[in-house]
């Protein structure tokens, strides 16, 4: 994947989403064949974008086209390394706090514009704009200054070290000439967006589809594959139907799909399977603001109650881990052992009685008469998350809470009742950005309506050690912040994290040069390829 600086996107449709840390299981099908121009490859997505404009958007669905669409000033290679993209070059003052960007001449957007640094300049002013409802401008606020030096070179000055200054260039640059001077909220291009990117809008059909197509121009040269098209379909089952039937090309198959369902010679001799850890994690988030959960010791309790293993096992059949924070295993400012509650009832009971609740004859504890009852929000189309929901309302009710389940369709269930704070607890997941600063999801500043700590969490030494690991180099000095984190997290409970899951993808064989890295099978889509004698569609 290519670097988006989303931290936290809502990992609705991200099943492609990650880090491929393996290869794949089988040797890929379909080797050899020359490169060759033509075909499409069409996607499978329970969701739909909510807006093709970055600054805007929170929801994977939307970055899954813009990514395709725009480009940032930088990325993150295969390797998960920051290389140039509109930038071919930088440097970075001594003191860390100046970066010059060299832009990339001979740049176009797709209405031939040329790219310059004025668009780098009017996508940083936008984004800090106190107008724009965006989640991201909290990285460039913390810009001192910013300057076109001249058509291409653009500098910017911080006014203290910003450890994730870099990275945060890789937010999707906007068209200056069609954007400046007008509200962005109102701008078509959430529809019908102009970009730089590898491939050129063409439809959105609501409901069913989005097409790209190949862009002759790309600075990088013209990819393969002349349409990409992103089908929106709802029901995981019925996407994999029409995988089997060859409606769809790629799609994230489900644990049951990859370890029971897709082992036969005949899915094999037409498709690839991928399996590798996501960068991602799904959680069950509290609404803070409800009097239930601001007692800490019952999100303790919740927790206690639920057995993580039991869900890895038996939704994941065993492919991801338990999660007990917000970091991916293995990485730098992971913490191997946090106090976060294991599976214990009889604790998770102790920690309701504390509380003042009671049992009542009914089975259900109740607290001034007031039975412990709450409802689980999660989207429609992710049979994970509908399995794991279910789980979780077995194991509440043994210790005697009443869960009622309630699942939404995607774009409703965001504008309806996570921008608006109506709702007592969500199943959902995050993707996991390679900087562990995590300051839009947790730091209390960043409560308001669309954007990302939408559970309210508040925690003054929290906010401190989020600011102290954003503001220094020394990365073990971050190190220890987002160990801290960890712990508070552990202890708060405002989430109960839940687990980190494998992604899963498969891809029909007649495309060549995938190539699994530490980036995903994604970062070089612009090479993939169908020989001609194999192409299908027009």
């Amino acid at each position: 994947m290519k670097l988006r600086r989303r931290l936290a996107l809502l990992c609705l449709a991200a099943a492609l989403a990650g880090c491929a840390e393996e290869a794949p299981r089988q040797k890929p099908r379909g080797q050899g064949g020359a490169p060759a121009y033509g075909d499409a490859l069409v996607t499978g997505s329970i969701g739909e974008p909510s807006t093709l404009i970055p600054l805007l958007a929170s929801d994977s669905a939307s970055f899954d086209i813009a990514g395709l669409v725009y480009n940032g000033l930088v990325r993150y290679d295969k390797n998960l390394n920051l290389e140039g993209d509109l930038a071919k070059s930088w440097e970075v003052s001594p003191d860390g706090l100046d970066i010059t960007f060299h832009l990339r001449r001979g740049v176009k957007w797709h209405d031939g514009h040329e790219f310059t640094s004025r668009d780098v300049l009017y996508t940083y002013r936008v984004t800090v704009d106190p107008k724009t409802p965006t989640a991201y401008s909290e990285d460039f606020k913390q810009v001192q200054s910013a300057q076109a030096v001249d058509a291409y070179t653009f500098r910017v000055r911080y006014a203290k070290p910003f450890a994730p200054a870099l990275a945060s260039w890789g937010m999707f640059m906007l068209p200056a000439h069609l954007l400046e001077g007008k509200e962005v909220t109102k701008s078509p291009l959430a529809r019908h967006p102009v970009g730089t990117g590898p491939y050129v809008f063409k439809e959105w059909i609501p409901g069913q589809k989005l097409t790209l197509a190949a862009n002759p121009d790309y600075y990088e040269g013209a990819p393969y594959l002349a349409r990409y098209v992103y089908r929106i379909i709802p029901d995981a089952s019925t996407m994999y139907m029409e995988l089997k039937a060859g409606g769809v090309d790629m799609m994230g198959l489900s644990p049951v799909q990859y370890q029971r369902q897709t082992n036969t010679p005949e899915f094999l001799a037409r498709f690839n399977k991928y399996r590798y850890p996501a960068s991602a994690y799904t959680y069950l988030g509290y609404n803070l603001q409800l009097p239930l959960f601001q007692d800490r010791r019952v999100r303790q309790a919740i927790t206690c109650a639920i057995n993580k293993e039991e869900i890895v096992q038996g939704v994941l059949l065993g492919m991801g881990k338990v999660a007990h924070g917000p970091y991916k295993p293995g990485t730098w400012a992971y913490k191997e052992v946090v106090p976060d509650p294991g599976y214990d009832p009889a604790r998770a009971a102790a920690l309701l009685k504390e509380a003042g609740f009671v049992m009542g004859k009914d089975g259900i504890l109740a607290k001034d008469g007031k039975p412990l009852s709450f409802t689980i929000m999660t989207n429609q189309g992710n049979d994970q998350r509908a399995k794991c929901v279910q789980i979780i309302q077995r194991r509440l009710k043994k210790v005697g809470i009443d869960v009622k389940v309630r699942v939404m369709e995607w774009s409703s269930f965001l504008t309806n009742f996570i921008d608006k704070g109506k709702f007592d607890a969500v199943l959902l997941g995050w993707t996991i950005s390679q900087d562990p600063d995590q300051y839009d999801i947790w730091h209390s500043s960043k409560t308001e309506p669309k954007e990302l700590n939408f559970i309210h969490f508040k925690n003054p030494e929290m906010d401190r050690l989020l600011v102290e690991g954003r503001g220094t180099f020394d990365v073990e000095k971050r190190r220890a912040c987002y160990y801290k984190i960890q712990d508070i997290l552990a202890v708060e409970q405002p989430y109960t994290f839940l687990y980190v899951p494998d992604a899963l993808p498969a891809v029909s064989s007649r495309f060549r040069g995938i190539e699994p890295a530490p980036a995903g099978i994604m970062h070089n889509l612009i090479k993939w390829y169908v020989p001609k004698q194999e192409q299908t569609r027009d």
